[in-house]
């Protein structure tokens, strides 16, 4: 791997990695942002939510963006975003104001992930599976650390720092503006009504599951079911008939990108549900401190990069490290339930790292030769929407099932997202290897 290429993705993967704080690191934090500011668990909820619906939303949105007006202006934008968002969470005095600040903050933040997605998307061909495998390595360590950093900064500082950690972002963003500049955009026009029902549509499927960790009525229930649908529906007539509008019609008919898709998706409802209920697994039922955890889940970190430059190498031809890890962790995920293990449990987890850190290698080499380059942000920003939307539906069954069933019992049920992605995972690889067959 040379210096450059190196560089580069460790650049990169700095820009990208700290978005990941925003849900984990500020889940430690949601205690004591329950008390200081006198309200309840299920409202203090919205604070990780909020977070994770931005995010996944602003990043959609940010890299067809950064497709129509450049790489350099979405993450300029991105980071005074991001600087605002943080300000209102420091200084908000109620929970409303936190959840308004904290939507800012992942809207930013989420400007700034398109940003380095698209960034690492253009390497040259030659190139692009050795900057992928130390972007991969570098995410694989913020999101083993995201623990560690949190119940740190929570416990020796203040909450208040912990839920702006994705602000980190803005640090790496002056050494990668030169790179920036060389990834103008084709001034396309943006199609805002196909923005807005991808919009809706994400965000009511994001609140909808959430709903009984949130405690909603029916009636919200009701409502927010009626505009998934609407707006579906909607979405779905939309591509019909501008194909290529916001969600291009040959990008979500497309083999790869489906499979891609619900690989991605597994795999990221694994590892998102692991992180709700394993820290309260080994802190409720063994003792542990939220440190430990944070410590222990660091070797996560160094399996996950070594494994995510070897499926950097992979990457043209599928996703078998992606099979094999997500695979490993459902399997010892279940193992842990039934048994109670605290070192399986860590384990599983460490390889749900590893298998994150893959999927996101393999899914940006693979969809990265196969998307045309002036829509290659926006068709990775989609992907990873999907991805994030996993990781909601991973966390809120793992919360729902809390209210009715242990720990090991949930830990034991979120097996069946990794082993998900690792059956998609399998596929995709078939399908990479069929079209490198017929180029």
């Amino acid at each position: 791997m040379t210096a450059a290429a190196r560089s580069t993705g460790l650049r990169l993967g700095s820009l990208f990695g700290p978005a990941i704080f925003g849900v984990t690191a500020a889940g430690v934090a949601l205690p004591d942002v329950t008390r200081a500011l006198g309200t309840t668990p299920s409202t203090a909820a919205w604070v990780l939510i909020a977070h994770a619906l931005a995010l996944g939303i602003g990043t959609a949105l940010s890299g067809r963006f950064a497709d129509s007006r450049g790489v350099r202006l979405t993450m300029l934008a991105g980071a005074g975003i991001l600087v605002a968002g943080a300000v209102i969470c420091l200084s908000a005095q109620g929970i409303a104001a936190l959840v308004i600040g904290r939507l800012v903050l992942a809207t930013g933040s989420g400007a700034i992930s398109a940003s380095a997605l698209a960034l690492a998307s253009s390497s040259s061909p030659e190139q692009r599976p050795k900057v992928l495998a130390t972007f991969g390595a570098t995410i694989a360590v913020f999101s083993a650390g995201a623990t560690l950093a949190g119940g740190a900064v929570t416990q020796w500082l203040t909450w208040r720092l912990t839920v702006v950690l994705p602000v980190l972002s803005v640090l790496a963003v002056p050494f990668v503006l030169r790179a920036a500049k060389d990834r103008p955009g084709s001034n396309r026009p943006i199609d805002l009504t196909g923005a807005g029902l991808l919009s809706l549509s994400a965000a009511s499927f994001v609140i909808l599951i959430q709903s009984s960790a949130l405690d909603l009525s029916w009636s919200a229930v009701s409502g927010l079911a009626a505009a998934l649908v609407l707006s579906a529906a909607g979405l779905t007539l939309r591509v019909a008939r501008v194909p290529e509008g916001f969600v291009q019609r040959g990008l979500v008919t497309d083999a790869t990108f489906l499979r891609a898709m619900v690989t991605g998706a597994g795999v990221f409802a694994g590892l998102f549900g692991s992180m709700y209920a394993v820290p309260q697994f080994l802190v409720r039922e063994h003792g542990w401190s939220i440190l430990a955890v944070g410590v222990w889940l660091l070797p996560g970190a160094v399996l996950g990069g070594v494994l995510s430059r070897v499926a950097s190498r992979l990457a043209a031809s599928g996703g078998v490290m992606i099979a094999a890890t997500a695979f490993s962790s459902a399997v010892l995920l279940g193992l842990a339930g039934s048994t109670d293990s605290s070192v399986l449990v860590i384990c599983a987890v460490s390889l749900g790292f590893a298998a994150f850190a893959s999927t996101q290698v393999v899914a940006t080499g693979l969809m990265s030769a196969r998307i045309q380059p002036a829509r290659r942000g926006g068709g990775l920003a989609l992907l990873n929407l999907t991805f994030f939307v996993g990781g909601g539906a991973g966390s809120a069954l793992a919360g729902a099932l809390t209210k009715s069933f242990g720990l090991s019992t949930v830990i034991a049920s979120i097996a069946v997202f990794p082993l998900l992605g690792a059956f998609a995972a399998l596929t995709l690889r078939r399908q990479g290897l069929a079209d490198a067959s017929h180029p």
